[in-house]
């Protein structure tokens, strides 16, 4: 499974050309975008894209993890990494 991620700080968000590709309207900062970032047609822009896909403060990186891991996204200042779920205590 592939999944889009943020690697850098700053924050997850989309260029204007790319919600244009999704066929979105641009809401003028392209943080807006929600959906699952392992949608099929968030991945092909993006790797169709490359770098005009990034918004303002993002450096978007497709990665592949394997289909039966559950997985989640994490963040510190904005850069993300895929990590699988696992439970905690506090």
């Amino acid at each position: 499974m592939k999944v889009v991620i943020n690697r850098d700080y700053g924050g997850f968000g989309l260029s204007e050309k790319a919600y244009e590709e999704l066929g979105l309207e641009w809401d003028g900062f392209g943080y807006e975008y929600f959906y699952d970032r392992s949608d099929p047609k968030l991945v092909a822009v993006v790797e169709k894209l490359g770098e005009e896909a990034n918004g303002r403060f993002a450096k978007l990186k497709v990665v592949e993890i394997p289909d039966d891991v559950e997985w989640e996204i994490s963040d510190y200042d904005g850069m993300e990494i895929v990590e699988e779920v696992h439970r905690g205590w506090y």
